[in-house]
């Protein structure tokens, strides 16, 4: 690309060593969590939210378990400042959960926001400007101290206001543009603010860092956020948190290195939803730490409802691959995929205590609420036999024998890529009851007789493809060994089986027996099924089945039969 030389870093790198997060390899507790869809993802959608879906949001986010929720810009619409009314003034913020307002340090918005919190049991107000070089030159045309002045002045109205308010009222100050601006103006911009609101450990001062457009790698981020852990007055009394956007696509990773620099709060929206590329994704981050063994204080075990809540509500459309959230984040078409996850599965069949480590799976879907057979195996042309085995034993109880798996496994692929179409589970047994079940087409055979003589007599009436029945009889050591003999002499095939296997459908007295059974001719083997509530009628349907399969084949081959 031609233009490559009109662009530079508009980052700024700490002086001094700020490399302390580097030696963390995990996280081991949630940070505590900030929503800001209801005015940072709001304002970001083409038509915002009218005050009945932001008032069904906030409930959505405090269900979910947000204890600190940034619910608007008061003053910049009525429509803002009238949804702040409706949730003080109809009491539905519970008693633990704070709001948080945004205000510009800017006199007249000041004073409004403090009439729309008025009566707030709990509210953060949250001020904010920016800092960066750019933005004092473009913007604000002015140098650092006229833009420190802008931030002190409006620190200084919130707190004579704040003692004019019976709730518990407390500050956030947001350097905005700070990882575009230089670490120690950003430092000495905050520390100014919180000289003069003198926080406390019992009231505690939240100081937020945005990156209010994502600008660089996330080690600089990390590294930005442990300068300003080091460099910022009343440890005791503040909260350090990160407000990151995606604009290069780190905003997870960079908070995730924040907060091994320090942070210990995350401002964030539901699946990332924002101006541009948007805020940093809320569900990604608590799931990341579900994934470690990290309790993420948040509730996402009913995920789905969640996103379809979301969408609806938001108007916006969760991307397919969206992490733990997107339709197919957890979906293996690939055979070889699929066969290790039936694997994996089936290995935690037998150690259900031992830590989750089923191959291609992060996380256990059903933990959040999707399901193996619906959203993890999927059935296309790539797949093998291990997931359409998968498919049958999880959603309708067939074990298939091994060779029956790989033989069925052919005839999916082959419907699967001239259809160039996934097949649901529901169609999956269609196709293999059609296959190996329902074959009637050139015979079927009435339940047999059987007497007992020097092995086994036995008596059926076949009815050919045609309409006409013949009355057959045949002796063998066992039932099915003396229809087999029957079958063979009228046939004229001289098949043999070579697969049986045969199982309970379900379990208890009224279970049916279901029985997979193959025979052979020379090169060519077929399978058959049948179920039945006798063993013996099951595997009698199993081989007639086999043999209208082979028949099949022998036609297709140009075989002669009689």
């Amino acid at each position: 690309m031609k233009n490559f030389r009109k662009y530079a870093g508009q980052y700024f790198l700490p002086e001094g060593e700020t490399l302390d997060w580097v030696h963390k390899d995990a996280l081991t507790a949630p940070p505590v969590w900030c929503s800001v869809d209801l005015r940072d993802g709001n304002q970001a959608l083409a038509e915002p939210m009218d005050e009945d879906t932001k008032t069904e949001f906030f409930r959505l986010l405090v269900e979910i378990g947000f204890k600190e929720i940034e619910i608007a810009f008061p003053a910049s619409s009525e429509t803002e400042f009238s949804f702040v009314r409706r949730l003080v003034g109809e009491g539905l913020i519970p008693d633990d959960v704070t709001v948080q307002v945004l205000t510009q340090s800017r006199e007249h918005i000041i004073r409004r926001t403090f009439e729309a919190i008025q009566g707030a049991k709990n509210v953060v107000v949250h001020l904010y400007n920016s800092v960066s070089p750019a933005q004092r030159e473009q913007v604000f045309h002015g140098g650092r101290e006229e833009v420190k002045a802008i931030a002190t002045s409006g620190a200084k109205l919130m707190k004579e206001l704040a003692e004019k308010e019976k709730g518990n009222i407390r500050f956030e100050y947001s350097p905005e543009s700070f990882t575009s601006a230089e670490p120690e103006f950003a430092a000495e911009v905050c520390n100014a603010v919180l000289e003069i609101w003198a926080p406390t450990a019992e009231k505690k001062a939240i100081i937020n860092l945005p990156a209010t457009v994502e600008t660089a790698m996330p080690h600089v981020f990390a590294g930005q956020v442990e300068y300003m852990r080091k460099h910022l007055a009343f440890p005791q009394g503040r909260v350090l948190s990160v407000h990151p956007h995606n604009d290069r696509g780190c905003a997870v990773a960079a908070t995730e290195a924040g907060l091994l620099a320090g942070a210990e709060r995350v401002e964030g929206t539901l699946f990332g939803n924002g101006e541009r590329t948007g805020n940093v994704d809320l569900v990604t981050l608590a799931l990341n730490l579900y994934s470690q063994g990290v309790d993420p204080g948040l509730n996402f075990e009913n995920l789905p409802y969640v996103s379809s809540m979301y969408s609806r509500l938001t108007g916006m459309r969760i991307p397919e691959r969206q992490p733990y959230a997107g339709e197919l984040v957890f979906a293996a078409f690939s055979g070889s995929h699929q066969d290790a996850i039936a694997k994996g599965l089936k290995w935690r069949e037998a150690h259900p205590q031992a830590a989750w480590n089923v191959p291609y799976l992060p996380v256990d879907p059903r933990d959040i609420g999707r399901e193996y057979e619906k959203d993890v195996i999927r059935i296309n042309s790539q797949s093998g036999k291990g997931g359409v085995g998968y498919v049958l034993e999880s959603r309708y109880a067939l074990k298939l024998p091994a060779r029956l798996k790989e033989a069925f496994s052919k005839v999916v692929k082959r419907v699967t890529d001239e259809g160039h179409k996934e097949l649901q589970p529901a169609e999956i047994h269609e196709l293999f009851l059609d296959t190996y079940l329902r074959n009637r087409r050139y015979f079927s055979l009435s339940e047999p007789h059987y007497r007992q003589r020097e092995g086994i007599d036995a008596e059926a009436v076949l009815t050919d493809g045609r309409g006409e029945t013949h009355a057959l009889s045949g002796h063998g050591n066992g039932r099915l060994d003396a229809v087999s003999n029957m079958l063979k002499a009228y046939l004229g095939i001289p098949y043999s089986l070579n697969g049986y296997e045969q199982h309970a459908l379900t379990e208890g007295s009224s279970s049916k027996a279901i029985t997979y059974l193959g025979v052979a001719e020379g090169e060519i083997g077929c399978w058959g099924v049948g179920v039945h509530d006798d063993s013996t009628t099951s595997s009698v349907l199993a081989l007639c089945a086999a043999l209208n399969n082979l028949l099949a084949m022998r036609e297709k081959a140009g075989a002669v039969t009689r």
